[in-house]
């Protein structure tokens, strides 16, 4: 998740648990444990300029339930034995305000569809339980209002009211991003079986900053469909726009280092156009067609061989406030043809 929602969620979790008279200090520990674990991109930007290494390695280390612990109880015994009185006058519930500011952040972040490695150093595919959006209001206000009364509460009961309910509502608006997924996972299951794609490796995930209207991508054996589902509008079978891919140029470059951690960390969901006999992968999970914000040149072709360049990352247009109008009117209209408001797709069969 983006770091403003992670830095009001560290705060809550650490002042909901440390006594009353501690509540602002943790608030303030808690907003800086909260954000700590994105931290990791400093070193990676200095240790490398590979855009595929940078991207891969983050939501590394510094998310993994494997290494936060230990990190937790170093920070834990650090201020226990040279910080504060308050903590050592209250070690258990200082302990768990730590640990709790730490640990919430990745499991945020395995809410959406970027990847995180959780159980770094092992290497099963990053977790992306693509339930929520990177940047979701809905989630976060929540978190904030607690936050803010906590604030000026101080000590009061108000204070850790707030803080809970905020919790308790932003916990529930992730379950209720979770009902939302399996709703839009079932209509497209059904329709993809309609399409001989029942067994088709597929991800969903919802548009910007909202869980009611989603995105889902198929594999196909030439490239990939996509789709998009409204729960507020959509009532018919699920439609999705069929869009092909270079697999061929793909296969052939398969053993490439960047090609192969790319495929490890995005499970597989990537795009291969050549262009100008320059092998370009995208990221199918993250954007919508035809823009990706993930998009490598990773290969070149020379009298008809293959062989890998540095990976360059392509860039994108980004007309933020165009895609967040297009989301919203799509939300409550189901198009007469598929796709986000496109006028030139073509249905897949």
């Amino acid at each position: 998740m983006d770091s403003f929602t992670q830095i009001v969620l560290g705060a809550s979790v650490a002042a909901a648990v440390v006594p009353a008279t501690d509540r602002r200090a943790a608030l303030a520990a808690g907003a800086i444990l909260g954000t700590l674990p994105d931290l990791d991109g400093i070193p990676i930007a200095l240790m490398t300029d590979d855009p595929v290494l940078r991207m891969t390695l983050h939501r590394g280390l510094t998310h993994s339930l494997l290494v936060l612990p230990l990190i937790a109880v170093a920070i834990w015994w650090l201020f226990k034995r040279f910080g504060k009185a308050r903590v050592a006058a209250s070690p258990v519930r200082w302990f768990w305000a730590i640990a709790l500011a730490l640990i919430t952040h990745p499991l945020l972040d395995a809410f959406t569809v970027y990847g995180t490695q959780l159980w770094w150093p092992l290497r099963p595919p990053p977790a992306m339980w693509s339930s929520l959006f990177i940047i979701d209001p809905l989630y976060t206000i929540w978190l904030l209002a607690g936050v803010l009364v906590a604030l000026f509460a101080g000590a009061r009961p108000l204070g850790k009211r707030a803080l809970v309910f905020g919790l308790v509502l932003s916990t529930a608006y992730i379950g209720w991003s979770l009902v939302a997924k399996t709703i839009v996972d079932r209509e497209a299951e059904r329709s993809l079986a309609t399409m001989g794609l029942a067994d088709a490796p597929r991800f969903s995930v919802p548009m910007p900053a909202n869980t009611l209207l989603w995105r889902v991508v198929a594999m196909t054996p030439d490239g990939y469909v996509e789709g998009f589902r409204s729960l507020a509008a959509d009532r018919g079978p699920m439609r999705f726009t069929a869009y092909a891919s270079d697999t061929r140029a793909l296969q052939a470059n398969a053993g490439l280092p960047a090609v192969r951690r790319l495929a490890w960390f995005n499970h597989g969901f990537v795009g291969a156009t050549v262009v100008d006999d320059r092998l370009q992968l995208s990221d199918l999970r993250m954007g919508a067609e035809p823009d990706y914000l993930f998009r490598f040149t990773v290969a070149e072709r020379a009298d008809g061989a293959w062989r890998a360049v540095p990976p360059v990352q392509a860039g994108m247009p980004r007309d933020i406030a165009g895609t967040l109008r297009a989301t919203w009117a799509r939300i409550w209209r189901e198009p007469a043809l598929p796709g986000l408001g496109s006028e030139e797709a073509v249905e897949a069969h």
